[in-house]
């Protein structure tokens, strides 16, 4: 292996830039040349394209969302696109493209090595922790401790004036976010997209909640939640709840940006690092993840439209702690 390519693409979590770091150094460490793309695969396709030194990747380990940039890219979701793509990779020389990102970054990946016989990596970097095939993903950890200080924040003035908030986090799709800010934030309810929960039951147990005189009350939301998030929930409760003073927070995008924990750091040089190793060995078509804390190759076609189980025993934890 002479010459590598990296991207960052999706939706961008701290921790990507550690993890673009700890790629270019290993690389040149094994004397492999590093090309960077900017914008993903929307700068793939337009040869946006520059050469990496050591240097260029240094002071950048702290840093929020990512210095490559990142874009949706439309026309890379089709053949043509993914072939003009090739053309570009060929025409630099470049023979491996390391992509860091999550679910919609690895299927194009995948199609991009099987269609045009490119040797492709796959580093998992999204807040969601979705991605089969890694216990945590780049960024998650920094997104939960985000969104646990802002739930502090909330707690203190919901505290204040007898309040129930509704806040609704992250996780379209998956409830990792949710869940586990919630019991760090000591959240009397919490609703997830994997556990089905009836309107009338979120009624009762706010009910029992409230009944019990807590000075305030706060349920977290996970944006995909089948209850249609915090501002149609609230509308839904006002009917039996209107004599409480109730209040609706939706962090969003804060939960992406902001510099990335220690943990963060570590484990996206982890795997920053080792995208470039196995690729040495002679690996392609696969993701690199962290399972038990060791290093662990999962094919790239197993990581993307499949559900990753949270962990349900946190979530009989958190109905007894509320």
């Amino acid at each position: 292996m002479k010459k590598i390519g990296v991207l960052t693409s999706g939706g961008d979590s701290p921790g990507m830039n550690a993890a673009f770091r700890a790629i270019v150094r290993t690389a040149h460490s094994l004397d492999i040349q590093v090309v960077a793309v900017r914008h993903g695969y929307k700068g793939l396709i337009s040869g946006d394209i520059f050469e990496v030194i050591s240097n260029d990747v240094s002071n950048i380990i702290q840093r929020g969302g990512t210095v490559l940039k990142s874009a949706r890219c439309d026309e890379f979701r089709a053949p043509e696109g993914r072939e003009k793509a090739a053309k570009i990779l060929a025409k630099h020389n470049i023979e491996a493209l390391i992509t860091i990102g999550g679910d919609g970054t690895f299927q194009g990946a995948a199609l991009l090595g099987k269609e045009h016989d490119i040797n492709v990596i796959g580093v998992p970097a999204t807040i969601d922790n979705d991605l089969v095939g890694s216990d945590e993903t780049i960024g998650y950890d920094t997104a939960l401790n985000t969104a646990m200080e802002a739930i502090d924040k909330i707690r203190d003035t919901a505290d204040a004036h007898d309040r129930l908030f509704l806040v609704e986090v992250m996780g379209r799709d998956a409830g990792f976010i949710a869940l586990e800010t919630g019991i760090a934030g000591g959240a009397e309810l919490i609703l997830l997209p994997e556990s089905l929960t009836d309107l009338d039951d979120i009624k009762t147990s706010l009910n029992d909640v409230l009944s019990e005189h807590k000075r305030s009350s706060l349920v977290v939301i996970a944006e995909g939640d089948e209850t249609g998030g915090a501002l149609k929930l609230s509308e839904e409760l006002k009917p039996d709840f209107g004599k409480y003073e109730m209040r609706v927070c939706i962090l969003g995008h804060v939960q992406r940006g902001g510099n990335p924990t220690a943990r963060d750091r570590v484990l996206a040089s982890r795997l920053g690092s080792a995208a470039v190793t196995v690729l040495n060995e002679g690996h392609s078509q696969v993701m690199v993840g962290v399972v038990n804390n060791k290093i662990k190759l999962t094919p790239l076609k197993m990581t993307f439209g499949k559900k990753k189980d949270i962990n349900f025993d946190l979530v009989e934890l958190a109905k007894m702690l509320r």
